[in-house]
């Protein structure tokens, strides 16, 4: 054998890691860069493709199914009230698990009733790791079940990422404020604020945001002007009425989640009050209702399909890594978005109609 054909069998060919070292991202964005998914900075993008070109590296479709041999099992377990956001969340885990040769099966519970035993039943069922969207991801009881037997879980949008496990998340308190300031910067001083469910994590944060944004400007968080809620359309109207009803209502209203905001804009109609002109009100996550409701909601994109995606195949690395990502724990913080429409404005500076 000659030294040149010696040479060639030990040149190894370059890896998506090591494509990732050399533009300075992770992997994960690399697989994103390939396979064409709109959620990349285009900056980070060029990026990328000139470390490709640079290593001539090329995706190895043997290579893929090789890895995607024995497939992975992964369950999802989930009670979300939101129909919305279980939607994208789905649609996007379903994607990246038919593209990563995964199977993901579905559990449906009802937290404080049978979490845990839908949790054992999905560990009894042989699967190889799990995803826990929210609320289910701030359930200490489910973590604990989990941790103990063993299974590689992520946790998703969660306020509080456990040590030692995977995470997907934004930051909520950064996009709260982010979206506190925008309503000031518009004129507004009186910004009602309708809070998430407290049994999660992010809604403190959300609310954090909300507090701090208006510290900033030198204002104090009026306590009658934060009303509570549950991340539900029902929820939200009850806070509306709340906040609507006082004697001097917000011009403002930001609700934790798209679907109590578009209860908030419905209270506002019912009453006569003109969305943006008596009342600005705006809202969090950009679900497919945001857009489905008059006028279309200002709110903040958090990018749910893509941290569904990011879960799925974060957790079939750990997987196929024998758990040692999990081990480590993982923590992605994906960017979020603010995303203005038709629900804001100035606040009027005539006296607002009335019913």
């Amino acid at each position: 054998m000659t030294e040149a054909k010696t040479s060639r069998r030990r040149r190894v060919a370059p890896t998506i890691n090591d494509v990732a070292k050399r533009a300075g991202v992770s992997s994960m964005t690399v697989s994103r860069v390939i396979n064409g998914e709109a959620n990349v900075r285009e900056s980070t993008r060029e990026t990328v493709n000139a470390a490709i070109a640079a290593l001539n590296y090329a995706p190895n479709p043997a290579a893929r199914s090789l890895a995607g041999a024995g497939q992975v099992r992964i369950g999802l377990l989930y009670s979300n009230p939101s129909a919305a956001y279980l939607s994208e969340f789905l649609v996007g885990g379903l994607d990246q698990a038919s593209r990563s040769d995964a199977q993901i099966v579905v559990e449906k519970c009802e937290i404080g009733d049978h979490e845990v035993a839908a949790a054992q039943h999905l560990i009894a069922g042989g699967i190889d790791g799990i995803i826990l969207p929210p609320p289910i991801c701030d359930s200490r009881l489910v973590l604990e079940v989990l941790q103990k037997a063993g299974i590689p879980t992520v946790v998703v949008a969660t306020g509080s990422p456990p040590d030692k496990m995977l995470a997907v998340t934004i930051d909520d308190r950064d996009a709260a404020r982010a979206m506190t300031r925008h309503l000031m910067a518009l004129g507004h001083r009186r910004i009602g604020f309708v809070m998430g469910n407290p049994n999660q994590t992010g809604s403190a944060l959300r609310l954090e945001g909300y507090q701090s944004a208006l510290a900033e400007a030198g204002l104090t968080a009026d306590p009658e002007l934060i009303a509570p809620g549950l991340y539900t359309y029902r929820s939200g109207l009850d806070a509306a009425d709340q906040l609507l009803g006082l004697d001097k209502p917000p011009t403002a209203v930001f609700a934790a989640n798209d679907d109590m905001a578009a209860a908030v804009i419905a209270v506002a109609h019912r009453r006569g009050l003109d969305v943006p002109g008596d009342l600005s009100v705006c809202g969090f996550d950009d679900t497919a209702l945001a857009t489905a409701i008059w006028p279309e909601l200002t709110t903040i994109h958090q990018p749910i399909a893509e941290m569904s995606r990011a879960s799925v195949e974060l957790l079939i690395t750990a997987i196929r890594q024998k758990g040692r990502l999990s081990e480590t724990g993982r923590h992605l913080v994906l960017d979020y978005t603010l995303i203005r429409r038709h629900s804001d404005a100035p606040p009027r500076r005539r006296p607002r109609a009335r019913p």
